[in-house]
């Protein structure tokens, strides 16, 4: 009797479903919420570099110095419609052309150490008055300029789940874009020579 009613128990399905669920459903919510949240972020930089990319052409005309705020606030705008907890800080580089772009400024490395140093010689080239590893002057620039126009956004997840498998409760995307000036009036030279310290 016993034997058969161990027998009986041992075959019934009855509520093995439920169980199964009960075992898999944690992993499969973690795993929705999961690509909700990829999803949403990468939803969001999308929207981030095409306001960009329209800001950017605006900004490319003479006279555009006077709106830059105008044209952030257009940015920020656009991207609040999908994400309103963002923080948007912009950045703009400007360099003589495009092959300028992330280089340091040239410099006669007398001393062959790999180091602008002890009164080496170098150009100038974004005016700043001292030797940089980067030659982009700060701002929009003038005509014919190539500027890097950068945002970078920071929000909170819309999902909570991230601190579960070690994520950051915040979001940061970049997006940047590189727009030549138009040529309303002949290239500006910021460039002069000086001496390392």
């Amino acid at each position: 009797m016993i034997r058969r009613q161990l027998h009986s128990l041992g075959t019934d399905a009855d509520g093995a479903t439920v169980v199964e669920f009960a075992l898999a459903s944690p992993v499969l919510v973690l795993l929705l919420m999961g690509l909700f949240d990829m999803g949403y972020s990468v939803y969001a930089n999308t929207m981030l570099q095409g306001a960009l990319q329209r800001a950017a052409r605006d900004s490319t005309v003479e006279g555009a110095a006077s709106t830059l705020t105008t044209l952030d606030d257009a940015v920020k705008a656009e991207v609040h419609r999908v994400v309103p907890d963002a923080s948007i800080a912009f950045s703009r580089k400007a360099y003589a052309n495009f092959t300028d772009i992330g280089l340091e400024e040239d410099y006669t490395d007398a001393n062959e150490n790999g180091v602008c140093d002890d009164g080496e010689p170098y150009e100038d080239a974004n005016g700043s008055g001292t030797w940089d590893r980067d030659r982009g002057a700060n701002g929009l620039g003038g005509a014919r300029d190539a500027v890097v126009y950068t945002a970078t956004m920071t929000y909170s997840r819309k999902f909570p789940m991230a601190s579960l498998i070690g994520l950051s409760e915040t979001v940061t995307n970049s997006a940047s874009t590189v727009l030549r000036n138009q040529p309303y009036d002949a290239q500006k030279s910021r460039a002069k020579l000086g001496n390392c310290t």
